[in-house]
């Protein structure tokens, strides 16, 4: 990944679906580009804006021969993407349907790049490039303190609240929230509680569930197995256990 992207890509991941379990998407505060291709030559890719996801899916298992994952950093889906990210909550949109031409132009120079991700991956980076150096010095000062809240609101044993976090930050606790919400899609309480719940996955497999409790900021154990269930349909123990939701088939957004 080219340097000047860096800061705006929080991941990039190629993911290969096992077609006989189900597909689980967690709850995600992040905007993500996601390419998926069947096809052996990727002629049949779709390039789609995946917004911020506020609860889990769970979707029947299927054969792709390619699907690669841009993750953006929290408020780079604006300036990269160019439309309003609460307009893309809980949703998955082609990238067409917001950029027109130039976005089915992009769709069709990756379904050339074949099943390669990495020819994926640069061809993407290119067409994102321009729209970095085109942003303005308010822009740039925006991003400054959306990317500072980001870090502050990340799971800790020691939450601070947002008020605490605008004084920190120097700006008032409701020019933060209007920012925020406005280049992240989601409030920052919302947000801080969706990253606790990713941080709980990646951590609890092991099923010392009352020591992840502590280390992301939950009052106890039951606070953190209600938070979980909410956000992904079943606790911890279920989820861990591999006993899911019922997949759903996947339908137009």
């Amino acid at each position: 990944m080219s340097p000047g992207l860096r800061p705006w890509i929080a991941g990039a991941s190629v993911i290969r679906p096992d077609e006989r379990r189900a597909l689980v998407h967690p709850p995600d505060a992040a905007t993500a580009l996601v390419f998926r291709a069947a096809a052996e030559d990727g002629r049949d890719g779709r390039l789609t804006v995946v917004g911020p996801r506020t609860r889990a899916s769970y979707f029947p298992g299927k054969r792709l021969r390619l699907c690669v994952r841009l993750r953006l950093s929290p408020g780079a889906a604006g300036v990269l993407l160019g439309v309003p990210v609460r307009a893309l909550v809980d949703r998955a949109v082609p990238l067409a349907d917001l950029w027109g031409a130039a976005g089915d132009r992009l769709e069709r120079d990756l379904g050339r790049a074949g099943p390669d991700p990495f020819r994926v991956l640069r061809r993407i980076e290119t067409e994102l490039a321009p729209r970095i150096a085109a942003r303005t010095t308010a822009d740039a000062g925006r991003d400054r303190l959306l990317r500072a809240a980001a870090r502050a609101l990340a799971p800790r044993p020691r939450s601070e609240p947002v008020a605490a976090v605008a004084r920190r930050l120097a700006v008032s606790e409701r020019h933060l929230r209007e920012v925020f919400t406005d280049g992240v899609g989601l409030s920052p309480k919302r947000f801080a509680r969706i990253e606790r719940v990713r941080t709980v996955l990646a951590h609890a497999g092991d099923g010392r569930f009352a020591q992840v409790a502590a280390l992301t900021g939950y009052y106890d154990q039951s606070h953190m197995t209600a938070d979980f269930h909410s956000l992904m349909g079943v606790p911890p123990g279920a989820f861990f256990s591999g006993r899911l939701p019922a997949p759903r088939p996947c339908q137009p957004v």
